[in-house]
């Protein structure tokens, strides 16, 4: 199974994008689906990580840097320096299960003196050990580059958080050391998720003719009119019908999705709109709404039985890869059933 998913994560996302592509041309042609009824929702494909914690990300910290350490030591570095991965790890530990501020924050000042002596031992040895150190050194310091600022960045964010008190942005917020590409999103009152956005368009059979993985957290009202231009661009035409959920609702969303030729453009939650001014009819918004509603089923498929609840493979392009090899796979099953024998 490993060697198959290595063999699969190969291929480039936009690869699988074009195959994609390939199938629903396949689709028209064969009138399974035409691209003129369409429904557009988001959902969230969480990384391969653990619940992030401040303690825990400066833990992640140490032992990379103390494994870093030990590399140097059998590449040639002669830096004296001490293993601090038991201490860092018992005051994360404590962290974890002490209550009340004033006892956390007198573990987290030891934690992040723990965490500081062990990058300056790291930087010591990147400064000792030469570039031109053979194939070993110069990927030793490929690491070193790669970790050191990650570090940085999550004791800045520790200190900004815990000792200062501060509320740090969700975007300068750094959640795991090993998928730092990882977005934090909150889709509503729900719980808190951390991975990627994604924003499906699928149409009248059920196939997914679009996908956008999207960075950071965008508001639905904002990927509305890019969905519906990158529909334009690969049909040559707009939808004349759309169905989307209360969270796309705006009025300029509704006037510019109008102007491109889309007849009947309806919201889950009209948002202050009226429906005369979405829809020909009562009837047809009714009918458009019930459609809508039909995306979460191939939602709940996709991430069921094609894995995209949870990316496990590393790193962007491999997550971007996954996604798109788990629609892929979904469009193959649905057109096989959807062709006639």
């Amino acid at each position: 199974k490993s060697v198959l998913h290595k063999t699969i994560s190969a291929i480039r996302a936009d690869t699988w994008e074009a195959v994609n592509k390939m199938l629903l041309a396949s689709a028209r042609q064969e009138r399974l689906e035409s691209g003129r009824v369409v429904r557009v929702d988001s959902t969230v494909t969480a990384a391969l990580i653990h619940e992030p914690s401040d303690s825990s990300l400066l833990w992640d910290c140490v032992r990379v840097m103390v494994r870093l350490l030990q590399q140097a030591d059998s590449v040639g570095s002669t830096i004296p320096w001490h293993d601090h991965c038991r201490a860092a790890k018992k005051r994360a530990r404590v962290i974890e299960y002490t209550r009340g501020r004033p006892k956390r924050v007198q573990h987290y000042r030891a934690l992040l003196r723990i965490a500081r002596n062990t990058l300056d031992y790291l930087q010591q040895a990147a400064a000792q050990l030469p570039l031109a150190a053979g194939p070993a050194g110069k990927l030793w310091q490929a690491q070193v580059r790669h970790y050191q600022p990650l570090i940085t960045q999550i004791i800045a964010q520790t200190e900004r958080r815990v000792l200062a008190g501060e509320a740090v942005p969700a975007g300068e917020k750094l959640v795991s050391l090993f998928e730092p590409y990882a977005d934090i999103i909150v889709k509503g009152s729900r719980d808190v998720d951390y991975g990627h956005k994604l924003n499906l368009t699928t149409g009248r059979s059920g196939l997914i003719l679009d996908l956008v993985i999207e960075a950071g957290n965008p508001a639905d009202s904002e990927r509305l009119l890019p969905l519906l231009e990158r529909h334009i661009a690969f049909y040559g035409e707009a939808p004349r019908q759309a169905a989307a959920d209360g969270g796309y609702a705006s009025r300029e969303n509704l006037r510019q999705a109008k102007a491109w030729g889309v007849r009947d453009m309806a919201f889950h939650k009209k948002s202050g709109l009226r429906i005369e001014d979405m829809v020909r009819s009562r009837w047809v918004y009714r009918k458009l709404r019930n459609f809508r509603a039909g995306i979460e089923a191939g939602i709940s498929c996709l991430k069921r039985t094609y894995g995209l609840a949870r990316c496990t493979w590393r790193g962007l392009d491999h997550f971007k890869t996954y996604v798109w090899s788990s629609v892929v796979a979904y469009n193959l099953a649905l057109f096989a059933r959807l062709r006639p024998t």
